[in-house]
């Protein structure tokens, strides 16, 4: 998924480098597996295209305790046969969600392209030092630095998941800077309320649903609406992605190591 940048952040203020990077994990813990069914709209079909999971474990980054996750995105025989792909992402943050290290490798049709970033914090700036191969296998590196905390689409969501967004009225706008690759940019959530989905568990969840927008010529463009659940784990139940090619859907299937109690099931089957 070219496209997959997700989520939250904290109201409007500003997400200062260094120390004020950090926050409290609420939402999970090591351990956490999730699984997803993916779904593509083609030729105005709806079609189970592959599966995707996003899994969280303790590990190490330069010597020190870390977080890691690893989403994987896997088409199914069908849609490899006609356009293959599998997306690989990893994530390295401290186990108080500050940002460390991030690759993303993704074979879409006949092409493959690599995403790394890598984070430092010198002088309680927040400095991202990124590497991009594209798909002609040609590779290019930049440099940003900034007094705001910097993200990319993988630690932006694990930090997203700890905030409380209890205080959030429909319309309310955050914004936040994304590592894409080869730079910086600005992106905007907007929280669009509250709403019941049935997830591929046969299960009925509150959700909280939010809009990440980008900016292409200076207009919005919504890039995925996605719907969490409206409890302490903050658990992402379904994805709307906007991609240059359709549309595409992932809905929760099943889950393990949870850190909290669900406490926003509506209704089981």
């Amino acid at each position: 998924m070219t496209k997959f940048k997700v989520f939250l952040l904290m109201l409007c203020l500003p997400l200062m480098a260094s120390a004020q990077c950090t926050r409290q994990n609420k939402a999970f813990q090591a351990g956490e597996s999730l699984t997803y069914d993916l779904y593509f709209n083609w030729k105005f079909v709806w079609v189970k295209a592959g599966t995707a999971h996003y899994k969280i474990s303790n590990s190490t980054y330069a010597g020190k305790p870390s977080l890691r996750t690893d989403l994987l995105f896997q088409g199914s025989k069908r849609l490899n046969a006609v356009f293959p792909m599998k997306d690989t992402l990893i994530s390295q943050m401290t186990p108080e969600l500050v940002p460390l290290y991030f690759r993303k490798g993704a074979t879409e049709g006949k092409h493959y392209t690599v995403d790394e970033v890598w984070y430092s914090y010198p002088g309680g700036k927040s400095h991202v030092k990124q590497k991009y191969l594209n798909r002609h296998g040609e590779i290019s590196n930049t440099e940003h630095e900034s007094d705001e905390c910097n993200y990319d689409m993988l630690s932006i969501l694990n930090v997203a998941r700890s905030f409380d967004p209890s205080t959030y009225i429909p319309g309310h706008r955050i914004h936040f800077p994304m590592a894409t690759g080869t730079k910086v940019e600005p992106q905007t959530l907007i929280y669009k309320g509250k709403e019941n989905f049935e997830a591929n568990d046969d299960v009925t969840y509150r959700c909280l649903v939010f809009s990440l927008l980008d900016y292409e010529s200076k207009k919005e463009k919504e890039l995925l609406r996605f719907y969490i659940t409206d409890d302490l784990n903050h658990l992402p139940v379904r994805i709307d992605f906007y991609l240059r090619f359709g549309v595409a859907k992932a809905y929760y299937v099943s889950g393990k190591g949870l850190k909290n109690e669900q406490t926003s099931v509506v209704k089981k089957k």
